[in-house]
This record gives C-alpha cells, sequence and structure tokens, in this order.
C-alpha cells in the first residue's frame, strides 16, 4: 500500500525536522525561526502542486473543504509556535515525546469521528501503550529557580493539542482535494499566522540579525518539514488516519537518536523504557492496520 510507505517516510523527514530545528533555535527567537521556515515548507508546497499540475483545480474545492483547510492550517500554526518555543527552551528527548502524544487524541477521535474500528482492540491496546510509554518519558528538568527553561512542559503540550486537532480538521478538508494542494494551501495560512505573530510581538527588527549558520539550518528544517508534510497528507487522504497518525510518530526514533549524537542527550532508563512502550504500540496498529 503507497499511503503505507508514504507514511513511512513522513516520520523520517519529521524526525529529521525536530534536529535541524533545534540546530536553527540556539539564538534564533523560536517565533521568526517558524515564521521564516514556514516560508520554504511554503515554497516546496507550491512547487509540488506544479510538478504535478493540480493548481488548476484550486476552483472546485468546495467552500466546506476550504474552511476546514483553513483551520487545520491555524491549528498546525499554533502548535508549532508552541512546539518550537518547547525546543527552545527544553531537551529535544523531553519535548518531542509529549508533542507525540497528540497521537493518542487523534486516534480516539479518528474512531469516534471517522468510524475507523477496524481492528479496534489492537487500536486500544497500542493506544495505551503509547499513552503510557508518554508518561514515563515525560521528566522534569532539573532547574534550580523557576525560570523560563521549566516552561517547556506546558508549550509541548499545547504542541501536541493543536496537532491533534491539525489532523483531524485535515481529514475532513482534503478529502476532495488533492493533497499537494491541500497542503500548499494549509501552508499558506500557516505563513500568515506566523508572520502576524512576529509583528504583533515587534520581533520582525530580529530578522536581519539572524545567525548565516542557523538560517541555514532553519531552511533545511523548512524543506524537511515540506517532505513530511507531503507524505504525511497523501497518506492521510489515501489511508486510515488511525494508522497513519502513529507511524508518523515513529519519527520520534530518529529525533532522539540525532538528539544524542548531536545534542548528548541521554535517556535515563525509565525514558528508555517509555520509548520501548511508546515503539511497540505504533507497530502493533502499523501491522494489523
Amino acid at each position: 500500500m503507497l499511503w503505507l510507505s508514504m507514511a513511512v517516510l513522513s516520520a523520517f523527514f519529521s524526525g529529521l525536522t525536530s534536529v535541524l530545528a533545534k540546530c536553527g533555535i540556539k539564538k534564533t527567537d523560536s517565533d521568526i525561526a517558524t515564521a521564516l521556515r514556514t516560508i520554504v515548507v511554503l515554497l516546496f508546497s507550491w512547487v509540488m502542486v506544479f510538478i504535478v499540475d493540480s493548481a488548476n483545480t484550486i476552483t472546485a474545492i468546495t467552500p466546506k473543504s476550504l474552511i476546514f483547510l483553513i483551520l487545520s492550517g491555524l491549528a498546525t500554526g499554533s502548535s508549532w509556535m508552541c512546539y518550537f518555543k518547547a525546543l527552545a527552551i527544553g531537551d529535544v528527548n523531553k519535548v518531542v515525546p509529549i508533542d507525540k502524544s497528540s497521537t493518542v487524541l487523534t486516534v480516539l477521535l479518528a474512531i469516534i469521528l471517522f468510524k475507523e474500528t477496524n481492528h479496534l482492540a489492537v487500536k486500544l491496546i497500542g493506544t495505551t501503550l503509547l499513552a503510557a510509554g508518554v508518561f514515563l518519558m515525560i521528566e522534569k528538568k532539573n532547574s534550580g529557580a523557576k525560570n523560563e527553561r521549566s516552561l517547556w512542559l506546558p508549550y509541548a503540550i499545547g504542541s501536541a493539542l493543536f496537532a491533534a486537532l491539525t489532523s483531524i480538521l485535515a481529514k475532513v478538508g482534503i478529502s476532495n482535494v488533492e493533497s499537494n494542494l491541500g497542503t500548499a494551501i494549509r501552508t499558506s495560512v500557516v505563513l500568515a499566522m506566523a508572520w502576524i505573530i512576529v509583528f504583533m510581538k515587534g520581533k520582525q527588527s530580529q530578522v536581519k540579525n539572524i545567525d548565516k549558520t542557523e538560517l541555514v539550518f532553519i531552511a533545511l528544517s523548512g524543506l524537511a518539514t515540506g517532505g513530511s508534510w507531503l507524505c504525511y497528507y497523501y497518506a492521510i487522504q489515501n489511508g486510515i488516519v488511525s494508522v497513519v497518525v502513529p507511524i508518523d510518530k515513529l519519527s520520534i526514533l530518529i529525533s532522539i537518536s540525532f538528539s544524542y549524537f548531536v545534542f548528548k542527550e541521554k535517556l535515563t532508563k525509565k525514558a528508555f523504557a517509555g520509548l520501548l512502550l511508546m515503539v511497540c504500540g505504533t507497530l502493533a496498529m502499523a501491522i494489523w492496520a
């Protein structure tokens, strides 16, 4: 099944995104980084639209699909803002697992809203393993005084909640729309939202002072995100949401592996056990799709 292969590719590119983004926001403000990388994702998305020649179908999009694509874009923008703020002040191997907990809510919503009840027992068991794994991987930062570094957890939770909404809204919005075109439209919404926030916070003057090396990593993370999205929304459109989403979340393996080698972020035995539970839960849902 092609949609399963696309879901796996989505996971690979998504895993690269986290690490590349972390490299790009050591000094750069997370809101600025989000706005800049969205430009790259948008360009990438529209290039793919013209490659597959689906631009001429934009007039056939129904108002319902357009509304849900816009809502999905707004949810994505909110998720990104929270996610990259959490990455900026927290460790990759702590932020990413919580962000991936959106899988639990997404699978449950897909079962309820889209009646994806095939192999229901396996999905519920897999979801339970995912939830248990996330719980084990949540660890408090060892920081003395209460400062900004202790705020990564609320941002990571916010990222997960909005990410879950993104998948559900996108499934409805992209149902009768070519997947590349749908991705490009919702990315346009994310871009507008990202820059509105930058200007509302008065951060636009920081753009000219961005470190050139970090700018390269921000651009690379945008390309990785673009690749992940194109694969993900093809899989969402043609596959089973409650299976695609967990597979996509296997990107955690790539993110944590890179965080170990690049940032020297090590997992505790408790966190490693949690990671194994998350992988087992995901594989169970994927194998018995």
